[in-house]
């Protein structure tokens, strides 16, 4: 009784959401047909055309790897002052973590039509995007991690005079190492798919050929550049897997 009181509710939940936002669902199973059309011309990948993706691909992971690292780099020493466990200071720790909450509020694809219309198109722009994205992500776990680690260590150092600075490098890093390089190898995926869509406002990469071919309708092209990511996705991810089972 109790599960159909929860469908129920969740029914009338749904057709008041799609009530105040006019969605019209008759639409779309209207026009399904149109999506058996689209993946039809996707079945013919234009495989000569791979040759001409290999730069265009080395860029995409270029940027993601450079804009994972900056964001990491610029990370590393922020998590440790958003936390009182390094500071010792509510108001300082609150301060950064406001900062960051700002930088998590922006959308990605906003962020980076932003710093297109601000540095203009390139790769440049595509990276800067990365960074401030995985800065603003990683950032986020790191504190939180730290703010898990075993006290003791912190309280011997504290015991022996150790400075604040002293305790983060000596008693804190220790702990939280590996659990930093495990953030760093996930930004790393995540930004490997972003930077695919970045292309789409001009920041550079493979996303940028993607966009117009389907302007241009070479669904071949489509094709191949899509069968493409998905295979550099996939290893991506599987030598992120195998970095972190190392650690």
């Amino acid at each position: 009784m109790q599960r159909f009181k929860s469908i129920l509710i969740l029914l009338l939940l749904f057709q008041f959401s799609m009530t105040i936002t006019g969605a019209d669902f008759q639409k779309v199973f209207a026009n399904s047909n149109q999506i058996f059309v689209f993946l039809s011309r996707l079945l013919h990948p234009d495989f000569a055309y791979f040759p001409k993706l290999v730069a265009p691909l080395v860029k995409t992971l270029q940027m993601s790897f450079l804009g994972t690292f900056l964001g990491i780099l610029m990370g590393i020493p922020i998590s440790f002052l958003a936390t009182t466990v390094v500071t010792g200071n509510v108001v300082i720790s609150g301060i950064f973590r406001f900062v960051l909450s700002l930088v998590r509020t922006i959308p990605t694809l906003l962020l980076a039509a932003l710093l297109v219309a601000i540095l203009g198109i390139g790769e440049a722009t595509g990276v800067l995007t990365i960074a401030i994205f995985t800065f603003g992500m990683v950032t986020q776990l790191m504190f939180q991690c730290i703010e898990t680690i075993d006290f003791g260590p912190i309280e011997a150092h504290l015991a022996a005079g150790a400075t604040r600075t002293q305790i983060a490098v000596w008693a804190i890093a220790p702990q939280v190492f590996s659990q930093f390089v495990g953030y760093a190898c996930y930004a790393f995926e995540v930004n490997v798919r972003a930077s695919t869509v970045l292309g789409y406002v001009g920041a550079g990469g493979i996303g940028v050929i993607l966009n117009s071919s389907l302007a241009l309708m070479s669904y071949g092209r489509v094709s191949i550049i899509i069968l493409t990511i998905l295979i550099t996705v996939v290893l991506v991810d599987k030598l992120s897997e195998k970095v972190r089972g190392v650690l």
